[in-house]
């Protein structure tokens, strides 16, 4: 089958729904948890985190079930490039990023260690129930530290989980409507995925290039969409941890949860291609981070050009490349 219009406009239909669907489990996870009494620390370190990466997960499992690994790691590989070089990028021009040392010290050096779990991972060629176990093993390990080291703890790490919570949209209503909501957009997200990973194979064909590359690029920055979304309104709010903790968090997310949950569910075939370059770009933009990070403990305006002039670099040479 060839790609019509139609085929364009059910994959921009498909993006939609699952910008929607992520923002509505997000709405109504934490209307719910908040109706409960949950704790805005425990809200901001679980449901925004899982909620905001969940286009990625349904994304990621779909195309991995439909016989799609290109676009299954592709996904989660691009999707943490395009949110440290483009959302983090857009989020620093809006507001320089001021990092908590301690906060940083901890989150990022998870965030490296999942990066090389992940480095291992596509390195070994596939990515199955073993891989998936340790990654969603060190995922838990690493929430549960998160949670306990922060609750009897009033810092700027807490305050940052707070910030994520109060950040985080919301519903009038209880405990049913919140509910409610969350099912809505689990459903709006599973729809969504499906009408994106079968236009997305559709229109790679079409066009002669991989489904890896269309991973890479339409898939990743579409389901990195609500990532975009929150952090840009934390940037308008001044709340700049958010901005970064989200990016962080969520790059966390994607590997140890994403691609590990996909992982156990359907082991996965990793292209060549990704691990000849593409895992490549996904580290570098990681230690350009930690680089910005660490250099003064801030990330401003000019590194945010620098991140948005690397993304729009490596997308011109995927272009380039993809047939």
């Amino acid at each position: 089958m060839d790609a019509t219009l139609t085929t364009y406009l059910m994959l921009a239909g498909g993006l939609v729904l699952l910008t929607l669907g992520g923002d509505t489990l997000v709405r109504g996870a934490s209307t719910a948890a908040k109706s409960l009494g949950v704790s805005p620390l425990l809200i901001g370190l679980t449901l925004v985190g899982f909620g905001t990466s969940t286009p990625e997960l349904v994304t990621s499992l779909t195309a991995a079930i439909a016989g799609s690994p290109g676009i299954a790691v592709g996904n989660v590989v691009g999707s943490n490039t395009a949110n440290i070089l483009l959302i983090l990028g857009v989020a620093a021009l809006i507001t320089p990023i001021v990092v908590d040392r301690a906060a940083f010290r901890r989150d990022g050096w998870m965030l490296v260690i999942a990066s090389a779990v992940c480095a291992g991972a596509v390195l070994a060629g596939r990515i199955g129930l073993v891989w998936g176990l340790v990654m969603l093993a060190m995922l838990i390990a690493y929430v549960v530290v998160a949670y306990l080291g922060e609750r009897s703890v009033q810092d700027a790490e807490r305050a940052k989980y707070e910030h994520i919570s109060e950040d985080a949209p919301d519903a009038k209503g209880g405990l049913w409507v919140g509910l409610g909501l969350a099912v809505v957009g689990i459903a709006l997200t599973i729809g969504g995925a499906r009408l994106l990973v079968d236009c997305a194979v559709v229109i790679a064909r079409d066009l002669g290039v991989s489904d890896t590359v269309i991973g890479l690029t339409v898939v990743a920055v579409g389901t990195s969409l609500p990532e975009l979304v929150t952090s840009v309104v934390a940037a308008v709010r001044r709340h700049a941890d958010v901005a970064l903790g989200n990016i962080i968090g969520s790059n966390i997310y994607n590997v140890l949860g994403i691609l590990g949950i996909t992982a156990m569910l359907s082991p996965l075939e990793v292209p060549p291609e990704i691990a000849r370059v593409d895992l490549w770009v996904m580290l570098a933009a990681t230690a350009l981070l930690v680089v910005f990070v660490r250099t003064g403990m801030k990330i401003v305006r000019w590194e945010g050009l620098v991140f948005l002039a690397a993304y729009g670099a490596y997308v011109a040479w995927l272009a380039t490349n993809a047939a």
